[in-house]
């Protein structure tokens, strides 16, 4: 690594060792075309470096949602360690230098899995625009015009071997080489962990994001409200107009119980409910990534564990706006 940091301060003192003797010797000789082409020439190298610093050694990046509240804000620019697990050869491309992976509790940015590419001219183009200008333009927009996310930054939670299971908003971990599931406060205080991971919703709605999961189910599979339980119907009345948030994955998990009870029969269903019911698994290689704002947060319970091939660098610091200004190593 040393070697690169020597190799990129020779080419920059070698350019601008060549720039100042070429303004010494045509001083007296310069034009306008001249002088123009010199702002120019030395913009154009500005751009070139920056797009190398950040490819290569660091990059700013701009939280661009809710799901790391508590630790990171919306609009934070963050500073990125680009060179924490290898060196992306191109963005979005191979790494080298790879060694160290992720530890747990690590902030990191990876690609978003469903991200939904426009060809591979245009995202390395975007990316490589997106870094050049310090994150200030980003063209890689949707029909909307609402900037896409290709980039995400969450809390690497589970590891390689570990189990991670999710029940009514709580998160319970099965760390690899044990058989016995540990409740994530608990992890967390018991290991040193950070303390900001959290849930917004009050534990009482759970039973109502439960009931409309199951009536759904119901509704789906055609069964009359008349054959419906009761006691489903006042609870979802809880929420039926509440605009909070909502727990799509305990929704989810309802459904699909209910699902398989309404037919015991049908495997594919009893197996969709099984998911649920024992956790993600993390296969070694990979890492199950979360957001710390449980409640609002697209991450690995919806797509599963995220290679660590697909990390593109660790979360070092907050550095902009100041009072936000904090070191996360």
């Amino acid at each position: 690594m040393e070697k690169i940091y020597a190799w990129v301060l020779k080419v920059t003192e070698a350019h601008l060792t060549k720039k100042k003797a070429i303004k010494a010797t045509e001083k007296e000789n310069r034009t306008v075309l001249s002088e123009v082409w010199g702002w120019i020439d030395a913009l154009l190298f500005a751009v070139v470096f920056v797009f190398l610093l950040n490819q290569f050694f660091v990059q700013l990046f701009v939280i661009p949602s809710p799901s790391m509240v508590g630790t990171l804000e919306v609009g934070d620019r963050v500073l990125v360690n680009k060179q924490a697990y290898g060196i992306e050869v191109y963005p979005s491309g191979p790494k080298i230098f790879k060694g160290r992976t992720p530890d747990r509790d690590d902030i990191i940015t990876f690609y978003n899995p469903d991200y939904v590419s426009k060809g591979p001219v245009f995202d390395v183009f975007a990316q490589c625009l997106y870094m050049a200008t310090l994150s200030f333009v980003n063209i890689d927009r949707d029909d909307d015009g609402n900037v896409k996310e290709k980039l995400y930054v969450k809390r690497a939670v589970g590891l390689g071997g570990d189990t991670v299971k999710f029940v009514n908003g709580d998160v319970y971990i099965k760390p690899s080489g044990t058989s016995e599931f540990v409740a994530e406060d608990s992890y967390r205080t018991d290991n040193g962990l950070d303390s900001n991971p959290h849930r917004s919703l009050d534990a009482d709605l759970y039973s109502s994001i439960n009931a409309r999961g199951r009536l759904m189910s119901y509704q789906d599979d055609g069964i009359a409200q008349a054959n419906t339980p009761q006691h489903l119907i006042d609870e979802y009345e809880k929420i039926a107009n509440s605009s909070q948030y909502y727990d799509m994955y305990q929704h989810n998990s309802a459904y699909a119980q209910a699902a398989a009870q309404n037919r015991p029969s049908d495997l594919s269903r009893r197996s969709a409910h099984a998911v649920y019911d024992r956790g993600i698994y993390v296969p070694y290689g990979y890492v199950l990534p979360l957001g710390d704002n449980r409640d609002n947060s697209s991450d690995g319970r919806y797509f599963g564990p995220v290679s660590t091939e697909k990390i593109n660098g660790k979360v070092n610091a907050v550095l902009w706006p100041f009072s936000h200004w904090k070191s996360l190593v």
